[in-house]
């Protein structure tokens, strides 16, 4: 009964978040606590929301406190060297923009937080993707699978979760999953480049402000790119009415100006002031510090690499030290707090309202339940292949569960499974990190909401467009390590 409930609940939700019947927030709510009756638990109902929000406050504290810092580094200008660097390379060639956006949040991925990758990645591309009339939810979908590939990393979480499970050396896991996950980081650029072609087709070849690409709008990509305002098919609407996209102080600035290049004819594209990603004369600009926000925020992600402290605490910490030295005036600190406060409420509220649904799964035993009924039926004959069926079951379960359920409490189990027919504890390891591209856009990693909402993208909207394509990564990934003889 509790299997039936759970999967029901999960589809429930996912239906009506994608045919915006409701919006995730109110969905993350009222969905749980009804099964939670039809369970036959409303009287613990409490007891559940209370334990699943204990769990994640930590989280939301993280995020708050992250956005907060990395908002302040991009108002002052730490980030502004990148995104130039990206902007001159993607030019107006929908193709550039959408693959410079897979490299943009693959390297920046490279800090561990998903948070982090996100608000930089929306930052830098969104001005751009506003301003040719390219699908946003493009932006948020290659974003979001690139950073699902590289979150395998040791210090992401998934590599050091199994192998604290299986005892493991976290090392001896990641190493050798390299070539797969290499093949996964490609299938996401090839991904990148298949859209951005597709948009290139919808839209044409286009031109910025200033000279960017000597190729004039012509009328007919105008009237398309025009027409992108309003689009709602599958690949994603350029704009929203209701959403206004980020909603930093610097994003904020960087977004003014022409939603797309039809807003200007050639001629006043050749008179007007270059395109820039962020806006180079914003007040709050701190170019003589610099060097010392650089260092600060390197500081922060090695302590954060080297688990010096709690990652919330290094947030809090760095925040108030980024806030105190660039805006030392009262008033100032006030100003860039407010401007940042839509973004940590919007997250902060998400996260919250996702205890309640990850509270009821786990605290009336829905979770448990289909674990053991996806465990137990797997055939009796899969046994000497419980690498593959691990990797399988990966890309559900690291969806419809969070992190620490699936490697801490399923993990076990395949790999005891695994034991029984001679398949290697290490080689399970492996294969449940197949999943992680698809992890990524799961309702229940908070990361996905920051996501989502500095680039003013309905979550259905996103999980329609990314699942599928996170899927095939995954099964890129898990296909490229049986291969290489890695799992």
């Amino acid at each position: 009964m509790l299997t039936f409930l759970g999967f029901a609940m999960i589809a429930t939700f996912l239906v009506l978040i994608m045919m915006k019947k409701m919006s995730p927030i109110a969905a993350l709510v009222l969905i749980p606590a009804l099964f939670c009756v039809f369970a036959g638990q409303g009287a613990h109902l409490g007891d559940y929301v209370i334990d699943g929000v204990g769990k994640l406050a930590p989280t939301a504290a993280m995020l708050m406190f992250a956005i907060v810092y990395f908002g302040v580094m991009i108002d002052v200008g730490l980030f502004d060297p990148v995104v130039r660097g990206i902007l001159r390379f993607c030019k107006a060639d929908p193709v550039r923009v959408v693959v410079g956006t897979a490299v943009l949040a693959a390297i920046v991925s490279l800090d561990g937080d998903g948070s982090t990758t996100f608000m930089i990645t929306v930052s830098a591309m969104y001005p751009l993707y506003k301003r040719l009339g390219l699908s946003l939810v493009v932006m948020t979908g290659v974003a979001a699978t690139a950073n699902g590939v590289m979150n395998t990393l040791p210090w992401g979480g998934p590599t050091a979760r199994a192998a604290t499970a299986l005892k493991l050396d976290a090392g001896d896991i990641f190493v050798p999953m390299i070539p797969a996950l290499a093949v996964g980081l490609l299938c996401v650029f090839a991904l990148a480049y298949a859209l951005g072609l597709k948009e290139r087709r919808r839209l044409g070849m286009l031109a910025l402000p200033g000279g960017a690409d000597p190729q004039p709008v012509t009328v007919a990509a105008a009237d398309t790119a025009a027409a992108a305002e309003t689009d709602t098919s599958e690949t994603g609407p350029a704009a929203s009415g209701r959403n206004a996209g980020p909603r930093s102080g610097a994003a904020s600035g960087a977004a003014s100006g022409p939603a797309s290049p039809a807003a200007a004819s050639p001629a006043a594209d050749t008179a007007a002031v270059g395109f820039q990603g962020l806006d180079p004369r914003r007040p709050t600009l701190r170019p003589r510090l610099y060097w010392f926000n650089a260092g600060l925020t390197a500081a922060l992600l090695t302590a954060m690499i080297m688990e010096l402290l709690p990652i919330p605490v290094l947030f809090l910490l760095g925040a108030a030290l980024a806030l105190t030295v660039n805006f030392p005036h009262m008033p100032d600190q006030k100003a860039r707090i407010a401007a940042h406060a839509d973004n940590v409420l919007n997250v902060a509220g998400m996260v919250f309202a996702a205890a309640v649904f990850t509270g009821v799964l786990s605290g009336t035993g829905m979770v448990k339940h289909m674990a053991d009924w996806l465990v137990g039926a797997v055939p009796e004959g899969m046994g000497p292949h419980m690498a593959l069926v691990t990797g399988l079951l990966s890309l559900p379960l690291t969806y419809f569960m969070s992190n620490d359920g699936f490697y801490f409490g399923v993990l076990p189990v395949l790999a005891e499974a695994g034991a029984a027919h001679g398949v290697s504890p290490l080689e399970i390891a492996r294969a449940s990190l197949v999943g992680q591209a698809l992890h990524m856009s799961s309702p229940l990693v908070p990361a996905v909401y920051v996501l989502v909402g500095m680039a003013g993208v309905e979550f259905g909207d996103h999980t329609r467009f990314t699942v599928k394509w996170a899927a095939l990564t995954s099964l890129a990934v898990l296909a490229a390590g049986m291969l290489f003889g890695i799992i």
